[in-house]
């Protein structure tokens, strides 16, 4: 049985960004066409249309004063929120529109403008990984989670994600809390998405959050690992390769990569997993080739990095290319 009728109000603003906008719109549209009951509202603060980021002129259907109550609330977020004061009105209509509303959501930096009215006082949040220094700073009240594509406040009530394209994992998600994995899977097939990336999931793979090493042997040893991550890494073996002790070496991976030869292994071999659940490997052949070995092992740092095990998180995955009723290899 389907969850009842619910609408989803998306709160739009001069200088909001259009793919924040547009983003939440195409998964919850392509949900009501495939059986779901969502009605969407796209909101000003005078029921006017707004100049998007793009220069894009964009058209509202109600102003604040008429939205007497929603569902959901999204407020997608601008490239000037972390920067420069919010527009005339933002701050008393987000704090309007929330009062009303089961649950708010933000996309990008509009975290900023939750956190401005208080809304994420004492919550977890996350926001674009270029501002979440910005966000922690400006609101210590706020325990920023940099790193997440999206966060779900314990309460369910609250929810907020990284920049642009991560609004669709969101949206997936909020899909998903209403309606099931199963029509959120046909939303993400039909949208040709992955379904649905978890919320603990890094915004850029290990190499890319990595700073470059100044040590020339250090930085070598980095691309070994990734470029075979079920090679042998102990610390031994990597100390030997590099001509370096044990210690030496360990020193080098804390001052220039921040963690432990062993910490940074593991997280090369966890993303090299999730590409290969992804790409439609067994829990056991990702175990093997990424490097984690047994099965048990591959379940022991999926749940501690990423709060789901590998065959749960296989099973989100799944994209077009393999149909619903394939069945799993």
């Amino acid at each position: 049985m389907r969850a009842a009728h619910k609408d989803i109000t998306v709160f739009v603003y001069d200088g909001v960004r259009l793919m924040d906008v547009a983003a939440p719109l195409e998964v919850f549209g392509t949900a009501s066409g495939l059986g779901a009951a969502y009605t969407q509202t796209v909101c000003s603060a005078d029921g006017g249309p707004v100049i998007t980021s793009t220069g894009t002129r964009l058209g509202a259907d109600a102003a604040v004063s008429d939205v007497a109550a929603t569902h959901t609330l999204v407020v997608p977020g601008s490239d000037d929120l972390p920067h420069r004061p919010p527009p005339a009105g933002l701050l008393e209509a987000v704090e309007a529109l929330a009062g009303r509303s089961s649950r708010t959501a933000s996309v990008c930096t509009g975290a900023f403008a939750l956190a401005a009215v208080g809304l994420l006082d004492g919550r977890r949040a996350t926001t674009h990984w270029r501002h979440a220094a910005a966000l922690a700073r400006r609101y210590p009240k706020v325990t920023v989670e940099p790193d997440a594509i999206f966060v779900r406040d314990g309460d369910g009530r609250t929810y907020t994600s990284a920049g642009v394209t991560a609004g669709i994992d969101l949206a997936l998600a909020l899909v998903e809390d209403d309606e099931g994995a199963a029509l959120a899977r046909e939303v993400a097939r039909d949208l040709v998405v992955f379904m649905r990336r978890p919320g603990g999931q890094s915004q850029f793979s290990v190499a890319a959050r990595t700073p470059s090493p100044q040590h020339d042997a250090l930085r070598a040893l980095l691309s070994e690992v990734g470029a075979d991550p079920a090679a042998d890494h102990s610390l031994h073996a990597l100390a030997r390769r590099g001509g370096l002790s044990a210690r030496h070496l360990t020193r080098l991976f804390n001052e220039q990569v921040g963690s432990t030869p062993a910490v940074y292994v593991e997280s090369v071999r966890l993303e090299a997993a999730q590409a290969l659940l992804e790409a439609g490997e067994s829990v056991t052949g990702a175990a093997r080739r990424s490097g984690l070995g047994s099965d048990e092992s591959l379940r022991r740092v999926f749940l501690r990095h990423l709060g789901v095990t590998p065959s749960t998180y296989r099973a989100r995955f799944r994209t077009t290319a393999a149909p619903a009723s394939a069945p799993a290899r």
